[in-house]
């Protein structure tokens, strides 16, 4: 008998069939301290149990909504596996869940992560979980359980999948739905750190044939390598200064898959449409790259990517002022990029007098 025959006659019949239950529990082994310092008081039990429990406090709330969202990251996880980094991914998941539960003006209660592998790999699962784990910590989330899955055949060799779950809560007064948003009002972006998690297929599409590791001109001196794995960045903190200073936050919108056209029209009311001033900001240099090498015309740009926008703000006009002066003071760098108008759907120009 071969060594091999051997090894395999003293495997269990799971892992000649391709899964390894002993590299599920080292890669809990590895995260567990990670996710056990998001716990908080409303946090009932430890890591392990078939479910997690949550204590249903909501303060002085006068009707608690729940609000809840599930995403992914889409073909980023192939960046990922091609720069060796996997840390990032699980800050992505959060973040982007977070922002989009945010836009009801909802805050987050707990966090459920989904990760996925033909092959586990305990170290990789382990650097994603602990990443979404730092990133709810500082956002006060609590990552509350999730679920390591091997699937040979399902999933190839060396790839990943990752999918995240939030849970938040509204006081129902203090809902954020669009429906008081008018025309006049002023929109206020914010910047995107990236790509954040959409729009990885067309980039891979344009820049797989180019050297990653390259200090690029077009660039500003820096490389794909470290630019693409940039993880998207949380939006409640700059909600929360606002909030504070009483600003009056008709609407939101977070710029995901669909970008800056089919985005904010889910937060308009009837009859309403928004005007974007495309000379308002600097499109940054790695979306100039992709738009040029993948050959697209800039509309279709504005709809697959962010173009360097992550959040907007739809605030009253006279309230414009006292809402950049706002965000600038918690550190922010907001623009003007547009108003409300009579209408629908979103309209691009060139300058606005």
């Amino acid at each position: 008998m071969t060594d091999e025959q051997q090894g395999n006659a003293g495997a269990s019949a799971y892992e000649r069939a391709g899964v390894s239950i002993d590299a599920g529990h080292r890669a809990v082994n590895l995260m567990k301290g990670a996710v056990a310092r998001t716990h908080n008081q409303n946090v009932l039990g430890g890591i392990g149990g078939f479910g997690g429990l949550f204590r249903a406090a909501f303060g002085d709330m006068q009707e608690a909504v729940l609000v809840a969202s599930t995403d992914g990251v889409g073909t980023k996880t192939k960046v990922a596996v091609k720069v060796g980094q996997f840390g990032g991914l699980g800050h992505d998941i959060v973040n982007h869940c977070v922002n989009d539960i945010l836009v009801q003006g909802a805050r987050p209660l707990f966090f459920l992560d989904y990760v996925a592998m033909g092959k586990l790999r305990p170290e990789a699962v382990a650097e994603v979980v602990t990443g979404a784990a730092q990133a709810c910590e500082a956002l006060g989330v609590a990552l509350l359980g999730g679920e390591t899955a091997e699937m040979p055949g399902v999933y190839v060799d060396g790839e990943l999948d990752i999918v995240g779950t939030i849970v938040g809560v509204v006081d129902r007064p203090r809902l954020i739905d669009g429906t008081r948003i008018q025309a006049g009002d002023a929109v206020i972006a914010l910047p995107s750190s990236g790509l954040h998690t959409n729009g990885f297929s067309l980039a891979r599409m344009a820049l797989d044939g180019l050297d990653w590791s390259e200090a690029r001109a077009d660039l500003n001196g820096q490389t794909l390598a470290h630019l693409l794995p940039v993880p998207h960045r949380a939006y409640l903190p700059a909600f929360d200064a606002l909030e504070k200073a009483g600003v009056d936050v008709r609407g939101m919108a977070h710029i995901t898959g669909g970008g800056l056209v089919d985005n904010p029209p889910r937060v308009f009311p009837q009859g309403i449409g928004m005007e974007i001033d495309t000379a308002s900001w600097t499109v940054p240099p790695l979306f100039e790259l992709i738009v040029n090498q993948a050959n697209v015309p800039r509309q279709e740009a504005f709809r697959a990517l962010n173009m360097g926008v992550g959040f907007l703000f739809i605030v009253p006009q006279e309230q414009a002022a006292q809402t950049m002066q706002t965000l600038q003071a918690a550190g922010e760098t907001p623009w003007v990029i547009g108003r409300m108008i009579q209408g629908q759907g979103v309209a691009f120009v060139a300058g606005r007098p």
